[in-house]
């Protein structure tokens, strides 16, 4: 475990950001069972940590990405992210919504960006994939180099590997289910007797729990 993901990963679970409850699962918007609920818009509540995502995720653009032209968050959960790591990266931002607006310009994009910009694209959790890849694919058709995405915490499914790749999109993450298991052990914020039941999930979450 790296020492950022080990941290990230300390982080979420101290303030109540990721919550785990392998035996009183959460019921998710799309009907699945989880024994996880994670909600990395608490971060922005606690200052240090607030800080701390923001100086890792600027640090990985960097030596995951270089130099971009423009920082993009992906709504809602990744624009205060996005603004925090632009900033400190002083460069420009936009944020990409899930549907073009109804009414006046009818802008996906909000923001200023131009055919050719180089662009990193922030995220906050990345679960399917779907709508983060989305964004990257507003970004596309404006003309707009997508060098790749960084994400707080990703789930690890499978699904999400394949639609990335399958997207030619590179994703790197501050913290991850796995690692973040370990730590949950470790602390004993879990037992042992969970963590094979906290695998199980991640192998089939649609069918888990039925």
């Amino acid at each position: 475990m790296s020492t950022t993901a080990k941290k990230v990963a300390e982080h979420l679970l101290q303030i109540k950001a990721i919550k785990l409850q392998p035996t009183n699962p959460f019921t998710w918007a799309s009907g699945w069972k989880s024994p996880i609920y994670c909600d990395n818009r608490k971060t922005l509540s606690f200052t240090n940590v607030r800080d701390y995502i923001r100086d890792a995720f600027a640090e990985m653009i960097k030596e995951e990405y270089g130099d971009c032209d423009v920082v993009a968050g992906v709504a809602t959960g990744a624009i205060a992210q996005g603004v925090l790591v632009a900033q400190i990266l002083n460069k420009p931002f936009v944020y990409i919504r899930s549907s073009a607006k109804a009414h006046g310009l009818e802008n996906k994009i909000e923001g200023t960006i131009e055919a050719g910009q180089k662009v990193v694209v922030v995220e906050d959790l990345v679960s399917t994939g779907g709508s983060s890849l989305q964004a990257v694919e507003a970004l596309r058709s404006a003309g707009c180099e997508v060098l790749g995405m960084v994400a707080i915490f990703t789930y690890g499914f499978q699904i999400a590997e394949d639609n990335f790749a399958n997207a030619n999109c590179k994703l790197a993450t501050l913290s991850n289910y796995n690692e973040m298991i370990e730590l949950a052990l470790e602390t004993g914020y879990i037992k042992e007797e969970d963590v094979e039941n906290l695998k199980e999930w991640r192998k089939d979450p649609s069918n888990w729990g039925k």
